[in-house]
């Protein structure tokens, strides 16, 4: 998928934000208000006054006021709900002394809605991280639920009856007109986050495993360290349980990406689905604490066998020696780079920790025992690779199957398969005259470069010339898994050039006016890649991509519209690329995304206008007379951030032009 950004930010990688707009109204009436569940500690007698209530009301703002540590999913939306909340405080100041019957009930059904503000916004605090972001459409609706609630309760106001100041009642109506406003947007995704989640979660995406995009999602949902994953693990066991409605697959989808970011640091993946609330990697006894020096930093489990490593950090050995057979050259717990893998047991630590258990009559668990030796599948890798070089065709046939299915698997094996000598063979067999074996062979090298450095192993044994052979002839599914094989080798700059050099845009071009759904995807993802060099700019526009991509602008259905305004906004800074996009059409066609597409069309349609018009002020006239100006002006308070950002460019632009 795509990385949307701007064409002065090609070098930095940087993603900008996706966001969907919510269209759909989620019906809200009194009486839900009123049949809303509070915890029993935070349920007050329906008869207490009003200065109580308020002063309840008041205490939970101020409260929530403190709270900093929100899901980044979710931060900018608590942020505004907070403010939102806060706005409240100088009304309820005001109403105290009043006990009127209907005041009372006014209050008590704002505390109610305030309550439920409070348990979102601790949800967003405490809860899992990798839950909300997959679900953040549903937590989004939370909010515009709040929104709605809290209006409902604020528009019945008995002003009638409360002496209030006109400056407060103007707040207060400000305020329902900004909860109406609320309402009606989305706040802002990253797209670099949707997408990564997407591939992470797709069974037939072969980047499903790819290192670099679960290493920028752990980044992402800030679940780097090991205190990180702990907290994590906690918050999906008691979200399993709280949520007796997720379904298995959900479950599953959630667990396994926690696995994925536990293997990035070197921990054990465990199945908690039906473990207790408590992982017994994480468990610390309420009669017996485990010392914190007697647990390995990788699987948090008492140590057996500790051995020190260049960095002076102990670590149980099995678990070590896993982390260095992965290709990892760096302490799990420094990250600094070692000096060598050399191991040192640890025979103090070890008698330390075999007296502390005879001491406490703690019993050390058994290992389990692995039902594959590593050199079980080392043999394995090795007879396949052998197999590569038969003389037999089904033997190779067989042999590459196998080896596709295990490249897929795990990062280990793509780096065994790689250490076995598989690679150059595997180019070979790209050019064999057999679809199934060029199918196979394909994908496994695809599978294979989702490790960094196979991918330079890929590339440096000339695959690229080979590829795009496939990529022009092969069969449906080789076309398209030669298309994102491209796409992962071209993550390093100078495959760019190799692939821009070998012709290979082209036939990404053709999958992407005739390929099927996933093909268009894949070739979509490739030429956004490839274009972020300046030469295959120039390339893929002689090689026709504007029109492709103008095609996927007419069929919403698509849902390719957000990517493919990200390849016009690359190829809108190179000369040819303004030549060819900029037609009266296609400018109206960014002026009506501008006026009621998405959130995110109207963000990426304003960056491509304004780079258009940076350098063309016809471009600028010509939207003008589509009548932009107003639907900028309207962004400008209600757009994305980034979407304000080139509102407001372009409306000093258009002033400059005016001028002149």
């Amino acid at each position: 998928m795509v990385i949307v950004m701007d064409a002065d930010e090609e070098s930095t990688g940087d993603a900008e934000n996706l966001e969907e707009e919510v269209t759909a109204e989620e019906p809200i009436h009194d009486e839900a208000v009123d049949a809303v569940e509070i915890h029993d500690e935070e349920v007050k007698n329906g008869d207490d006054d009003c200065d109580g209530l308020v002063s309840d009301i008041v205490s939970v703002i101020e409260f929530l006021d403190q709270i900093n540590g929100y899901r980044k999913t979710q931060q900018k939306e608590c942020f505004n709900l907070v403010r939102r909340l806060k706005i409240l405080i100088p009304f309820l100041e005001e109403i105290r002394g009043f006990d009127s019957p209907s005041c009372r009930h006014f209050v008590n059904r704002l505390r109610k809605v305030i309550l439920v503000a409070k348990k979102l916004l601790e949800t967003c605090s405490n809860g899992s991280k990798i839950y909300m972001a997959l679900d953040s459409e549903t937590m989004m609706t939370r909010f515009h639920s709040i929104y709605e609630k809290l209006n409902r309760v604020l528009v019945k106001t008995p002003f009638d009856e409360l002496t209030i100041s006109e400056d407060v009642k103007e707040e207060i109506d400000a305020l329902c007109k900004q909860l109406k406003k609320a309402k009606r947007r989305t706040d802002t995704q990253d797209i670099e986050l949707a997408v990564d989640m997407m591939v992470v979660f797709s069974k037939t995406d072969p980047r499903n495993a790819d290192s670099a995009i679960i290493e920028r999602l752990a980044k992402k949902l800030e679940l780097q360290t090991t205190e990180d994953l702990k907290t994590e693990t906690i918050a999906i066991k008691s979200l399993i349980q709280e949520k007796g409605g997720l379904n298995i697959e959900t479950k599953q989808h959630i667990i396994e990406l926690l696995n994925k970011f536990k293997k990035l640091q070197g921990l054990e993946a465990t199945d908690i689905l039906y473990q207790p609330v408590i992982n017994k990697a994480f468990t610390k006894s309420t009669s017996l604490i485990l010392p914190h020096e007697f647990l390995c930093p990788i699987t948090l489990e008492i140590m057996l066998d500790p051995v020190i490593i260049a960095t002076g950090q102990t670590y149980e050995k099995e678990s070590i020696q896993k982390w260095f057979d992965a290709g990892h050259k760096t302490c799990p717990k420094t990250r600094q780079e070692l000096d060598h893998l050399s191991l040192a047991p640890n025979y103090a630590l070890k008698n330390l920790i075999m007296q502390w258990c005879e001491k406490n009559n703690f019993k050390i668990p058994e290992k389990e025992a692995s039902p594959h030796s590593e050199n079980e599948q080392k043999d394995e890798v090795s007879l396949l690779v052998e197999a590569l070089s038969s003389s037999h065709l089904e033997e190779q046939r067989r042999s590459v199957k196998q080896m596709r299915l295990l490249a897929r698997e795990n990062p280990e094996n793509r780096v065994l398969i790689a250490n076995a000598g598989a690679i150059p063979l595997l180019v070979q067999l790209l050019s064999y005259p057999d679809s199934g074996i060029q199918e196979n062979a394909v994908t496994t090298l695809l599978n294979l470069s989702i490790d960094e450095v196979n991918k330079k192993l890929i590339s440096n044994e000339g695959a690229i010339p080979n590829i795009i052979e496939i990529l022009q002839n092969g069969n449906r599914e080789a076309r398209e898994n030669s298309a994102a094989a491209l796409f992962s080798l071209s993550m390093l700059d100078e495959n760019k050039v190799t692939i821009g050099l070998s012709n290979g845009i082209p036939p990404l071009v053709d999958l992407l006016q005739h390929g099927t759904l996933r093909g268009k995807k894949d070739a979509l993802t490739a030429l956004f890649n490839l274009s972020l060099n300046s030469a295959n700019k120039g390339r893929a526009i002689d090689a026709g991509i504007v029109q492709p991509l103008l095609n996927l602008l007419k069929d919403r259905n698509l849902g390719m519209i957000d990517e493919a305004l990200s390849i016009l906004l690359l190829l809108a800074s190179h000369p040819e690329g303004r030549q060819a996009i900029g037609q009266l059409s296609f400018i109206e066609t960014l002026v009506e995304f501008i006026r009621q597409g998405t959130p995110k069309n109207k963000e990426c349609a304003t960056s491509v206008l304004l780079e258009l018009g940076s350098n063309n002020s016809s471009f600028i006239l010509a939207a003008l007379q589509f009548g932009v100006y107003e639907y900028l002006v309207e962004i400008t308070t209600s757009g994305t951030n980034r979407a304000q950002r080139k509102a407001n460019a372009l409306i000093q632009l258009i002033s400059k032009s005016e001028q002149i």
